[in-house]
């Protein structure tokens, strides 16, 4: 009888915690991004859209352009750039990236260790988090954008002293 009430119990709290998490999906701006220039040939746009949030001024987004790749235990990054440019007109901005192929590791030995599947990416960039304009990117067609919302936790930290 323990267990039949445990397991409608774990139930109950599966399907408040569902509700709950689709309740947090928010809503999106409709967005129009046809005023952006098409891609060059080699290039692909994409974009990121994040949804309304209260308090959206203490938000960040974190944005991580690069490519899935085998790698060693090294630590990786590629070389190239991830410009910022204006769109004449509108006063919005894109984001325009460039790469040769080049990537940057640093030296350890790895031995026999086995080459595993990574994204690796340029340094990342924090920009202001905005749901009324999407982060527009222009990346050769091999690459990808990845992002993280960050948040702050609400308190200021002291740092340690000695």
């Amino acid at each position: 009888m323990n267990f039949l009430k445990t397991v409608i119990t774990g139930l109950v709290l599966l399907v408040g915690v569902t509700a709950f998490a689709q309740n947090k999906t928010g809503k999106y701006e409709k967005l129009d991004i046809e005023m952006y220039p098409k891609a060059k040939p080699g290039y692909k746009q994409v974009y990121i859209q994040v949804p309304i949030e209260e308090n959206e001024s203490d938000l960040k987004v974190e944005f991580f352009v690069g490519i899935e790749t085998l790698v060693d235990c090294n630590r990786h990054t590629l070389v190239g750039n991830v410009d910022s440019k204006n769109l004449e007109g509108w006063g919005y901005s894109y984001y325009e990236v460039t790469y040769d192929g080049k990537m940057m590791s640093t030296k350890m030995g790895c031995g026999k260790a086995a080459k595993t599947k990574e994204f690796v990416s340029f340094q990342p960039q924090i920009t202001s988090y905005n749901s009324r304009s999407p982060l527009v990117f222009y990346v050769p067609k091999d690459m990808e954008v990845r992002y993280k919302v960050l948040r702050p936790d609400g308190s200021m930290k002291k740092a340690i002293q000695k």
